[in-house]
């Protein structure tokens, strides 16, 4: 029913979050199946847990594309009615899968999102509350509870669980970083969705991550600014008006 995208250039300090993101999938309830888009990496490389679990594909890339290519390139081998994007290094919580497939079957809209926890190195979690409040959202109604590129991002793109024609008509933007968020506003302006007020997504928080490198913070305004806008005129393209401000 599901598959989960996820890019990984396979690195040494991340193949146990790889491996704990695939112990969180085992522990689902629903059919589901992972590509793995090595982002120029060595499939040798692949930790032996993820290599002999046939539910797990890999597509190996010829060079380093990019992880917003690579995801969009391992969508193009998506062969089921639903997709999740996720990051190596992140897991799911153990009833993710179910209560948002169960939540998409029963109502018939596109998408459907949870809120997510920061996880900590010690272990502990930390609730995030994206700033859409929970419930039926129409198509495009999300956008409006992001009110300025500078503002906290309206929903956490990992956490969208959405049909698989939405996810390839919004697909990860051509960005360094931050394409999530164009996916994100992508798929929540081309259909209506829910938000369940539950957590469905661990992010984990470690010295490795992309968003605590050095340098990070110089593209951030600039990327967070042309999703924003992405979001406003496809909105707007969608209904027929000009961009409101």
């Amino acid at each position: 029913m599901i598959t989960v995208v996820i890019a990984s250039r396979l690195r040494e300090d991340r193949l146990g979050f790889l491996t704990a993101m695939h112990t969180s999938l085992t522990r689902q309830s629903v059919s589901w199946e992972a590509v793995i888009a090595l982002d120029g990496a060595d499939p040798a490389r692949l930790p032996a847990q993820l290599a002999d679990d046939p539910r797990v594909r890999t597509l190996a890339l010829p060079g380093t594309v990019g992880a917003a290519c690579a995801r969009n390139l391992a969508l193009n081998t998506v062969r089921t009615p639903y997709v999740n994007w996720a990051d190596d290094d992140d897991e799911f919580t153990d009833h993710a899968m179910t209560a948002r497939l169960n939540a998409l079957e029963k109502t018939g809209v596109g998408w459907c999102a949870g809120w997510s926890e920061d996880l900590h190195p010690d272990g502990t979690t930390t609730l995030w509350r994206c700033p859409v409040p929970p419930g039926r959202h129409e198509a495009g109604d999300v956008l409006s509870y992001w009110r300025s590129p500078a503002d906290t991002i309206p929903i956490g793109p990992t956490t969208i669980l959405a049909r698989t024609d939405l996810v390839r008509a919004a697909p990860m933007g051509g960005l360094v970083q931050g394409e999530d968020y164009m996916t994100a506003v992508g798929i929540t302006s081309l259909a209506p969705g829910i938000l369940l007020p539950l957590p469905v997504y661990r992010y984990r928080k470690h010295a490795g991550q992309m968003t605590a490198q050095t340098g990070y913070g110089q593209l951030e305004f600039a990327a967070r600014e042309h999703a924003w806008q992405y979001g406003r005129s496809l909105r707007s393209a969608l209904q027929g008006e000009a961009p409101r401000g």
